[in-house]
């Protein structure tokens, strides 16, 4: 069943990898086409490409923490302080992704449909509760390692 395990998150983590990959280059390539057609198109082309750079790099991040911790296991019991550190780097990466995406939102809907914006105020004001309970959870986290 491990062997399965193993494998079933090697197809997922490669898959996730080439599709990060994909968005990038979806993305430098929409904005090489927005530039090609007008230097006025281009900011908005700007804009939507850093945000698939920045959720492509945290779909990358997901599928090489699931290669570091699912398939490879080089260890079986990793220390509290390693699984710690792990998880915060883990959760840094999706919570900055958020936090760009609702940024990027907020550009784009500012410029067209104002009413809008509660979705990426709710974006922003997620990140910032994953901000305050990684905060918690170091604290806790830390505060046990000491114990």
């Amino acid at each position: 069943m491990e062997l399965l395990s193993r494998f079933a998150f090697s197809v997922a983590s490669i898959m996730l990898m080439l599709l990060a990959l994909g968005l990038m280059g979806y993305g430098i390539l929409d904005l090489g086409s927005a530039l090609f057609k007008s230097w006025r198109s281009g900011r908005d082309a700007v804009i939507l490409a850093i945000s698939y750079v920045v959720i492509a790099v945290a779909v990358f991040d997901v599928a090489k923490y699931f290669i570091e911790e699912e398939v490879l296991q080089t260890r079986n019991n990793m220390s509290a302080t390693e699984a710690r550190a792990s998880l915060t780097k883990f959760i840094t990466t999706i919570i900055i992704a958020i936090f760009i995406e609702g940024l990027v939102s907020i550009f784009e809907v500012s410029k067209e449909d104002i009413e809008k914006i509660f979705y990426p105020i709710g974006l922003l004001v997620t990140a910032t509760f994953m901000v305050l309970a990684l905060t918690v959870y170091q604290k806790f986290s830390v505060n046990t390692e000491r114990l």
